[in-house]
């Protein structure tokens, strides 16, 4: 191994997913990266369940087939119980094209592949040294600790309504989701029937993943009160009792155990994950990942916001380094191609835990009005970067709009279904008045306010590449990675 340099042209804080993704980039464009790592990998790591998007990006650097060839879960799709009255959604990630699948990945073995691709691109990593090195552009991608936004800039902020706590851990000998069909296997999310917060059921390949996500007020007064009634408050009785709220997730437990960790119960928590930064960039230095935002792992978007923001970083970097455009122009596409991913994601989780707490609510999936001409031209903008930080929405705006969505885009419905009505009805915006039943208006008015929200990166990376903002959009072209004008 090679002594640490006293001098490289990026620096790359973090060998998680997101810094390793960076470096992978900037080294095959011939860049100096040196990748700092603190941990010793493998090392574990929760958020196990991917989008379809992680394997166009893992092709951008020849990383899929090392994917591929691992003997991960597929993910062929997801399914959702949001409201017990209701029946199960699924979204299929396959239905159009059986190569579009994920995985549920091992997180320690997953990252490890990610690392080591990076140094098998070029860059050069140190774990657990200490030194000093100086550099011409930072790429913060420290996770959760934050070194930029948290030690310098001071300028992260908790989101107060995702104040939720996860308690989680794994079993063995489950049953599957819809055995037997084509749904098989899928990672399945129930809304908890006390409407305090979600389950998770995440198959992997060695085991799987079960966890209780609860709002943190609500978690504590329940031990507290378990405490008081002198039953036991520990945390897995805590735990198995939020299992109870999820009935059909916990009916795929019947026969299965958890598994010990030295021959006891070890179950894992985590809170305060949920939170925002005022800036993603400033001079030569780019924030990427969870070191700069997290959200709320409902839509399993971790990894994809930390490589799709990592890849936005190296282009930024790259375009400024070779005097393509100015760094000022450089910063602002990155903190807003970062901000714009991230606030689309708000959305749709601030509209999932409007379902998730309002389960036996009537608005919600009300049908009285489209409204989609009017949504159309008010809430695009917005999505486009503007619902947690935006100077020119007001709270009316975003409640608005959060209930729009929430009313309209969670009609729980199969593949099946929507393919028939878009060959039916064509454009579902456009249809909205075509029907002649209430359920298939109410698909249709899901579909379409699906579309409205553009959400088209979480599935291909031509759609994050597609989205101008600030008036560029990514290049992607190996050996001449940077920003065209839109």
């Amino acid at each position: 191994m090679a002594a640490i340099p006293t001098k490289t042209t990026v620096l790359v804080i973090g060998g998680g997913p997101g810094g390793s993704y960076t470096a992978s980039v900037l080294a095959r464009e011939g860049v100096e990266v040196l990748l700092l790592e603190a941990d010793k990998f493998p090392r574990y790591h929760v958020g196990e369940s991917q989008l379809p998007s992680l394997r166009h990006f893992l092709r951008f650097i020849d990383l899929e087939e090392s994917f591929e060839n691992h003997g991960f879960t597929k993910k062929l799709g997801a399914a959702f119980k949001l409201n017990q009255f209701k029946r199960d959604g699924y979204t299929d990630f396959v239905f159009d094209d059986p190569k579009n699948y994920s995985w549920n990945t091992l997180r320690s073995e997953a990252d490890e592949l990610m690392l080591r691709h990076a140094i098998t691109c070029g860059a050069l990593n140190k774990n657990s040294e200490t030194g000093r090195v100086t550099f011409d552009y930072l790429v913060d991608a420290s996770g959760r600790a934050g070194i930029c936004s948290v030690k310098y800039l001071k300028n992260r902020h908790y989101n107060p309504e995702f104040k939720n706590v996860a308690f989680w851990t794994y079993w063995t000998g489950c049953s599957e989701y819809k055995p037997g069909t084509p749904r098989a296997g899928a990672p399945f999310f129930e809304a908890l029937n006390d409407q305090s917060g979600w389950a998770w059921f995440i198959q992997l390949h060695v085991g799987t993943s079960v966890g209780v996500v609860m709002k943190q007020d609500v978690s504590d007064a329940k031990r507290a009160a378990a405490g008081t009634a002198g039953t036991d408050r520990s945390l897995y009785t805590h735990y198995m009792r939020g299992l109870d709220c999820a009935p059909n997730l916990k009916a795929m437990l019947s026969n299965a155990k958890i598994i010990l960790k030295d021959e006891k119960v070890s179950v894992h928590t985590a809170s305060d994950y949920s939170y925002h930064s005022d800036s993603y960039a400033g001079p030569h230095y780019r924030i990427v990942g969870d070191a700069g935002a997290f959200i709320d792992p409902y839509l399993s978007s971790g990894v994809h916001l930390a490589i799709s923001s990592g890849l936005s970083a190296a282009a930024s970097i790259c375009a400024s380094m070779k005097g393509e455009y100015s760094e000022e122009d450089a910063i602002r596409f990155h903190h807003a191609k970062v901000h714009t991913s991230y606030t689309r994601f708000v959305l749709i989780i601030r509209s999932v835990y409007e379902h998730i707490r309002s389960q036996a609510a009537t608005t919600l999936s009300g049908a009285d009005e489209d409204n989609f001409d009017r949504a159309f031209e008010q809430f695009k903008p917005v999505i486009q970067g503007n619902i947690d930080a935006g100077t020119n929405m007001t709270e009316g705006d975003r409640a608005r709009l959060v209930e729009f969505y929430s009313r309209y885009a969670f009609e729980p419905s199969v593949p099946e279904e929507r393919q028939d009505l878009l060959e039916k009805f064509g454009d579902p915006i456009k249809s909205l008045n075509s029907a002649d039943d209430a359920q298939t208006t109410a698909i249709l008015r899901s579909m379409a306010a699906r579309k409205l929200l553009s959400i088209g990166e979480m599935n291909h990376i031509d759609n994050y590449v597609a989205d101008a903002v600030e008036g560029f959009r990514l290049r992607l072209r190996r050996g001449n990675i940077g920003l065209d004008k839109a």
